[in-house]
């Protein structure tokens, strides 16, 4: 029978969205040809892939099979597309990439001059994402390549670190700690730590860091970024620690908080970028992966 990677495109669409309309509009077609094609599919295999009721789209359990592969079957083939435009230009063209919320508006304004100036004709499609949905998307070949904290379960995907970034210790001005130059971590016995909400990668590192020493993570406050972390601490509700490119620049003097570094060795997270193997876009992610070393820090 003659496979149509648009056949497949319409069943994965279907799969995702769980709708008709909706995946017709995805794929820039009427709901009715979408419909017809994917009954034309299930004719040429002889078997049904979606239960259609009403108000309720569903995969068979044949349906949830065929579909998995055909996701591997349409990311080869857009693989062989971005090969082949790769290999006219390699460091042309557009690259997805998603970073943590916690690097992302750090880390971008500090490199993406430096990447605009030494790689013009690459066009970046900028995303966040914590590191669960990033991995997922980066498997599933919906990212070319992402930013984020090592390190993690590879399983396909290559990593290269690019920056080792020190924490700081964020205190309400007023604290006694912050007359210090410089503290240690067993300074730290005692305070109360605040941290991010579960699925930050940072809040686990602060909390590996500070375990040690009997620190009280918060127990009544989880934040969703660090900016809300900074204006608790300047109230005064207890102290958390900062990486380091969140207390450069516009971030250093924040009203009611100081900053202050760990004596060496200081804790530090190590910073990496992640691209699976088989990704047609190596030359392209490896030029963009030293433009970040190069100008992160």
């Amino acid at each position: 029978m003659d496979l149509k990677l648009k056949d497949l495109r319409y069943l994965v669409a279907v799969a995702d969205q769980r709708h008709f309309g909706r995946a017709a509009a995805h794929c820039f077609v009427s709901q009715p040809t979408l419909s017809a094609q994917l009954k034309k599919l299930e004719q040429s295999l002889g078997v049904q892939l979606i239960e259609r009721a009403p108000n309720n789209v569903s995969l068979t359990p044949a349906g949830e099979q065929i579909v998995a592969r055909a996701r591997r079957i349409l990311e080869a083939s857009d693989e062989v597309v971005t090969l082949a435009r790769s290999q006219r230009d390699p460091l042309a063209g557009t690259l997805s990439l998603a970073l943590l919320p916690t690097i992302a508006p750090y880390l971008l304004p500090r490199v993406l001059p430096a990447i605009k100036k030494s790689l013009p004709r690459l066009e970046l499609r900028l995303y966040e994402h914590q590191t669960a949905p990033m991995l997922e998307k980066l498997h599933g070949g919906e990212l070319d390549v992402g930013i984020l904290a090592l390190p993690v379960e590879l399983g396909g995907l290559t990593a290269r670190e690019l920056y080792r970034e020190p924490f700081l210790v964020a205190l309400p001005e007023r604290h006694a700690l912050a007359a210090r130059d410089t503290l240690r971590v067993a300074d730290l016995k005692g305070e109360k730590l605040l941290l991010l909400e579960d699925g930050h990668c940072l809040r686990d590192q602060a909390l590996e860091v500070c375990s040690r020493v009997g620190v009280r993570d918060s127990q009544d406050f989880r934040a969703t970024s660090l900016e809300t972390l900074r204006q608790m601490v300047a109230t005064g509700a207890g102290i958390t620690l900062l990486p380091e490119l969140a207390g450069r620049g516009a971030y250093r003097n924040a009203r009611g908080v100081v900053l202050r570094p760990f004596a060496r060795p200081a804790p530090v997270r190590h910073i990496g970028a992640l691209w699976r193997k088989t990704s047609a876009r190596g030359a392209a992610i490896e030029a963009l992966a030293r433009s970040i070393a190069e100008h992160a820090q």
